[in-house]
């Protein structure tokens, strides 16, 4: 290529805001836990003398870190910025949208529960500290459902199925997959919740035999878990959510979408639930 001596345009690099540079310091103390869940940030003018910023400058960083979700800021005499530390909880909030604007349908948030699950059962079982770690919690968890369903406590059966099908996901030892495939369960146990709701007005709760199977799966898939049996226990949970999925599902179209509404009230501040 023949050199026409003109130099080549140099790439622009963008420099950081002022805004930006404050919003990522306190993003990082948030995250590291330097400003807990619940406290305030500092006030406005203990901020400019830590940094030397300008009001506008503060007040565009205290933005930033609203939009993100890890503050509230409050107006008035009872004014600050609360601090909310990421949960899991917002990321199920987050997915549900994410999904619900792609037009996803319950049943393919089930169907990918009946893929990830399993796989976070064959982990706790592959745990070596399970008998120690996992069992106790998820026995405590089945007990609760087989108190439920022998009481005939139809209000508290789904709950404690759910937390049980939770702590599969909660103690399978990787952080990664109890963050996504918790949100998952997060999201599919608030669309249960709403299921249970109409069930116990409607009482087409299902039969007591069918209870029972789901119950004996839950103690099977315990034991399998504490023997070590990691394919066995991911095979029978396969199996297990095929069945136990459909009752959420009852009267429901396979064309109903995600509904993020159901999720809101666990990402609202407390004072706005």
């Amino acid at each position: 290529m023949e050199d026409t001596g003109t130099p080549e345009p140099r790439a622009q690099m963008r420099q950081p805001r002022v805004a930006d540079l404050l919003a990522d310091t306190l993003r990082a103390r948030i995250l590291r836990g330097e400003l807990p869940d619940g406290s305030l940030l500092p006030k406005q003018s203990d901020l400019l003398e830590e940094f030397g910023v300008s009001k506008l400058a503060a007040r565009e960083a205290l933005r930033i870190l609203e939009t993100e979700g890890l503050i509230t800021v409050r107006r008035g005499n009872t004014g600050g910025s609360v601090v909310h530390a990421p949960k899991r909880d917002s990321v199920a909030y987050m997915l549900a949208l994410v999904l619900e604007s792609r037009q996803a349908a319950l049943p393919d948030v089930g169907f990918a529960l009946q893929q990830i699950e399993p796989f976070c059962a064959a982990l706790c079982a592959q745990r070596p500290d399970r008998r120690t770690a996992v069992v106790p919690e998820l026995r405590e968890a089945h007990e609760s459902l087989v108190h439920a369903v022998e009481t005939g406590d139809e209000k508290r059966a789904t709950p404690a199925s759910r937390e049980f099908h939770e702590a599969i996901v909660r103690l399978c030892g990787n952080e990664t997959l109890f963050v996504v495939a918790g949100a998952l369960e997060t999201l599919w146990t608030a669309q249960e919740s709403d299921w249970s709701e109409h069930a116990t007005r409607a009482g087409f709760f299902p039969e007591p035999e069918l209870r029972k199977q789901a119950l004996d799966e839950h103690a099977e898939a315990l034991a399998l878990i504490e023997q070590g049996d990691a394919d066995g226990v991911a095979r029978l949970l396969r199996g297990h959510l095929r069945v136990a999925q459909k009752y959420p599902l009852t009267g429901v179209s396979p064309d109903q979408r995600v509904q993020a509404a159901l999720l809101r009230p666990l990402v609202q501040p407390a004072d706005h639930v």
